[in-house]
């Protein structure tokens, strides 16, 4: 990860993650890009481990996306590996590009011993420059050798190599069960974060049983509610992805295995699908929970960002208009900068309500900064504040909440201010 100065906003350290069992992680310095930091990470997972995506939107997509997808398909949702390099997107590279992407893949399918389509490739970076799959290679052997179980350090080291432009390495946990059912994982972002997803890589891991199917559904859901509704700077990327393992290998699960007999193997899928429809509810909640943290992280890593932005907008015709409207107020140049300037210029956010293209009843609008109302019935509330609206933007973390009068849709999408710093570590950043 090329570090930057470490956003106002971090959190005060990288979170204690538990292992999930049959999950190890091991991380280089290949040299793809940067020097002096690993650049390269790779998760190995035990047989039977199942795997579910969502990906980028972009019809520009990159070489490692379409090779996710292919493998996805062909694997019947099983995996062995994720190998994941940074500071190179291998993306707008062609042929050649999808040939390292395959090549990559075979190379560490075959020091697993495992099928090429059981391998994931995720790739972050400069778009347009040729990936030299040599690096990867040369950098397996180590790579492979120093696999390991997830401790706290190594979950760490591990999301630190995956970063760009992050100013600091991103992880969340959660625990089902009285913690014998875990999820952890570890995202990078930073910059062109907008829908679908965003410049980020997300991976997360459980040791419950899912299949497939399932966990692809529970990771939609998931995504919808948290990657999804971020923003930095409206940017989509050509490599995003969200990746969610499940190795099912919980310690309840655990206790009940036996290798005896096919007797004993068909009784033990029959515990975890017990298992997963006995906490499934718990499971997603503890899901959302996961993706929400990585994805609040991304944004308070925005570039350049001194305020974590929520916006919530109530009153719309539905959900959907509401997150629209949201998304056109966290989105405004306008709005953005009046933030960092700490100004209290709601006029603003009323053009950009006017501008989202969802019915909003200009009488009857209504809007706060924090605790401070500073519109209703469509104009300045009496008695409003702008010295406490002011004080509210001083802070850190901000509150913007609207309610546009022409129904019960509510939605809240998470942002950052916009200040001279994006363009500064935009305008370097090849550099």
């Amino acid at each position: 990860m090329k570090v930057n100065k470490i956003s106002p906003l971090a959190p005060a350290a990288f979170p204690l993650l538990p292992e999930v069992k049959g999950v190890r992680l091991a991380t280089v310095a290949a040299g793809i890009r940067y020097s002096g930091c690993d650049d390269l990470m790779l998760a190995a997972f035990d047989p039977g481990t199942t795997v579910a995506g969502i990906f980028t939107r972009s019809l520009c997509s990159a070489a490692p996306i379409d090779w996710c997808r292919y493998a996805l398909e062909h694997s019947g949702g099983r995996v062995r590996a994720l190998i994941c390099n940074t500071g190179n997107a291998n993306a707008f590279t062609g042929a050649a590009g999808y040939a390292v992407t395959q090549q990559t893949a075979e190379s560490v399918a075959a020091a697993l011993n495992a099928k090429p389509e059981e391998v994931l490739v995720a790739s972050t970076g400069v778009i347009a420059e040729p990936l030299d799959v040599n690096r990867i290679r040369a950098a397996l052997p180590d790579l492979v050798a120093g696999l390991s179980k997830p401790l706290p350090q190594v979950w760490e080291a591990a999301a630190m190599a995956i970063g760009t432009t992050d100013t600091f390495p991103k992880g969340a946990a959660r625990t089902v069960k009285d913690g014998n059912i875990r999820i952890a994982g570890f995202a990078k972002g930073s910059g062109m974060i907008a829908p679908d997803m965003a410049t980020m890589l997300a991976f997360v891991f459980t040791d419950m049983a899912l299949n497939a199917e399932t966990a692809r559904t529970f990771l939609a859901a998931a995504v919808k509610k948290s990657f999804n509704r971020i923003t930095v700077d409206s940017d989509t990327s050509t490599s995003d992805m969200a990746l969610l393992f499940s190795t099912g290998e919980a310690l309840e699960i655990e206790a009940t295995r036996s290798a005896e007999t096919t007797a004993a193997d068909e009784a033990t899928r029959k515990t975890r699908q017990g298992n997963n429809e006995l906490h499934a509810d718990a499971f997603k909640e503890a899901l959302d929970g996961v993706t929400l943290d990585l994805a609040h992280q991304i944004v308070r890593d925005g570039e350049g960002a001194t305020k974590f932005v929520a916006i919530t907008v109530g009153g719309a015709t539905n959900d959907q208009a509401a997150e629209i409207i949201a998304r056109a107020i966290a989105d405004s140049p306008l709005v953005k900068t009046a933030l960092a300037a700490e100004d209290a210029n709601w006029g603003r956010i009323v053009a950009a309500v006017g501008k989202a293209g969802q019915q909003a009843d200009r009488d009857r609008l209504a809007i706060w900064i924090g605790d401070e109302q500073c519109a209703e019935a469509g104009m300045v509330k009496p008695g409003y504040s702008e010295k406490r609206a002011t004080v509210h933007l001083q802070g850190s973390d901000v509150e913007i909440k609207v309610d546009v009068g022409v129904g019960s849709g509510e939605a809240t999408v998470w942002t950052c201010d916009l200040t001279h710093a994006y363009i500064d570590i935009n305008a370097g950043y090849r550099s």
